[in-house]
């Protein structure tokens, strides 16, 4: 090879190498804005036991323990439960269909997580009892973030997406929702 093929491979080289790290990073940052990779770990904290969160370590010490007894006392519920699922799924995949088996199965399902969860619940409330009412209002606000009484997010999806392109396209003069004069008019 001389000098000019030389330089040729080498250039040749360089190009690939860069579209192949172009490609490289490209992919990664598809990849990390699909997954989420940047969003806060706050995000992730929806579970109940992050419910004292903006109180003192001390009131948040008190509730998480409150909330461990409460779980320890309903062990019990928690086994039942899961046992209960498992019948039922069972009888659901049997053979021949039971519908009393399944109609009992789901009802000791039902009472054991019911009784689960009021021994969670007294256990919140014991702790809120405990709590000055300005405290009250922070674990309240909390709450709605997080556990059981944790208000839905408004997250937009596809359909009301659609509707509002179709709303933005749609002529001054008409609503993008109107129905047809002659359809009303069929009855």
């Amino acid at each position: 090879m001389n000098g000019r093929s030389w330089k040729f491979a080498l250039l040749g080289s360089v190009m690939l190498n860069v579209f192949l790290l172009g490609a490289i990073a490209g992919g990664a940052y598809q990849w990390f804005a699909a997954h989420g990779a940047g969003q806060p770990a706050v995000a992730q904290q929806r579970a109940l036991r992050f419910a004292a969160e903006p109180l003192p370590a001390e009131r948040q010490q008190a509730f998480i323990e409150g909330l461990k007894n409460a779980r320890r006392e309903g062990r019990q519920y928690a086994r039942e439960g899961r046992e209960g699922r498992r019948e039922v799924l069972r009888l659901l995949a049997a053979p021949q269909f039971d519908r009393a088996a399944l109609d009992a199965a789901l009802a000791r399902t039902r009472a054991a997580d019911s009784s689960l969860r009021a021994l969670v619940e007294a256990s919140v409330a014991d702790f809120a009892a405990t709590l000055s009412p300005e405290e009250r209002v922070e674990f309240a606000d909390s709450l709605k973030l997080r556990g059981q009484w944790r208000e839905a997010q408004p997250v937009p999806n596809a359909k009301n997406r659609a509707n509002d392109k179709s709303q933005t396209n749609a002529p001054a003069s008409v609503p993008a929702n109107a129905a047809p004069a002659d359809a009303a008019s069929d009855d």
